[in-house]
């Protein structure tokens, strides 16, 4: 059907290629018929006209149709080949084969109209609806973007919020608990005499001292300062300096001595990566050692995070790979990555997990933060 249309709409684009098609078409069948009538007789001028027929109607159209029925009606009427002096009068048996020849090819020339409305009509639904489907997928495209945009906005006042927490805990709790620690330090020396007292107040400045060091590590690992202030390199080795500490996990950081500063949302995204490993790490993995690479070229930077722990049972492998339905340190990691074009491979087995990490080096200066293009309106802000 898409040939046939596509056939009659290149024919129908121009009127004289209609009246040339139907006129050849009907020249072509004639001259079989002259070619043929000496052996078979003028009755198969009637088999080989109606094709032609058929053909008008189904891709030239109705005049170029009815102007071929009315030139094989003379043929059939007067000889296919003209005679000089002297005309054929057609016979009665003739005449009604001609009239028969003549309805059934009327017959022909409507039905080729009706389909050629048919199809004329599908075709102007089909581009309405090829245009439905480009603006609906226009729209679906800005709906995408906006809510890249609105991910990626929320990221960065994620991080900022941790930036402002990590602040306030270390700036106001801990100079409180620090007040406090002095406080009880004097009136301690004040009753030394009262041995029950003492070991009261001893006690008392001990959980001060781990709830100041509890607070200061919280503060820390929601946004180590080293990362704003000495960069990515020294906040990295404290990082995993205390993570090996509280976890009993052997960490090998593999950092190069001239790693150098990274711009400041890259800084972030992946000192978030290898937290978020190392949690997982922890929680899941069973694995005694975990091993980190970094390596720097002028494009990009790499980051390996591998462990040689039970790996990630192949059912949720096979649910990250069809439905995407991961968890939510998973799935926030990837989308911090997808912000700044990085990519993340993931490879797991019952030897061990293995994270490949890989971020472009974008032309920002660095300690740059990420700058991302609000779109809201001025009612909405």
């Amino acid at each position: 059907m898409g040939t046939h249309l596509s056939l009659s709409t290149r024919v129908l684009q121009r009127s004289w290629h209609r009246y040339a098609s139907a006129g050849i078409a009907v020249l072509v069948a004639s001259l079989l018929c002259a070619v043929l009538d000496p052996y078979i007789g003028n009755q198969v001028a009637f088999v080989l006209l109606l094709p032609a027929i058929a053909f008008s109607a189904w891709y030239c159209g109705v005049i170029p149709s009815i102007l071929a029925i009315a030139v094989t009606l003379c043929e059939l009427a007067f000889g296919f080949i003209p005679r000089i002096h002297h005309l054929v009068i057609p016979s009665a048996p003739q005449s009604v084969a001609i009239l028969a020849f003549l309805l059934a090819s009327v017959s022909i020339v409507l039905m080729g109209e009706f389909r050629r409305r048919q199809h004329e009509a599908m075709r102007l639904a089909q581009g309405e609806l090829e245009e439905r489907v480009r603006s609906r997928t226009a729209d679906l495209d800005v709906v995408n973007r906006n809510l890249r945009e609105l991910s990626a906005r929320l990221m960065q006042l994620q991080d900022d919020e941790r930036r402002r927490i990590a602040r306030e805990l270390h700036d106001s709790v801990g100079q409180m608990l620090a007040a406090l620690s002095m406080n009880l330090a004097n009136v301690r020396s004040d009753v030394e005499r009262l041995a029950q007292t003492a070991a009261t107040l001893s006690d008392s400045e001990s959980l001060v001292q781990d709830m100041s060091t509890e607070v200061r590590t919280i503060s820390h690992l929601l946004h180590p300062p080293l990362l704003d202030e000495a960069g990515l390199s020294s906040a990295l080795r404290w990082y995993v300096e205390g993570f090996s500490q509280r976890s009993r996990i052997q960490v090998d950081l593999d950092l190069p001595d001239g790693f150098g500063r990274l711009p400041a949302e890259l800084e972030t995204a992946i000192f978030r990566v290898v937290q978020e490993c190392l949690t997982n790490i922890h929680r899941h993995s069973g694995s005694p050692v975990a091993k980190i690479r970094l390596r720097r070229k002028e494009e990009s930077v790499r980051v390996e995070i591998e462990d040689k722990g039970r790996g990630i049972p192949f059912e949720k492998q096979q649910l990250m790979a069809t439905s995407g339905s991961v968890g939510v340190g998973i799935r926030g990691m990837k989308e911090r990555l997808r912000q700044l074009h990085g990519t993340v491979e993931i490879e797991s087995d019952s030897s061990g997990t293995v994270v490949r990490v890989r971020l472009p080096i974008q032309d920002r200066p660095t300690g740059e933060p990420l700058q991302i293009a609000d779109h809201s309106s001025p009612a909405a802000a």
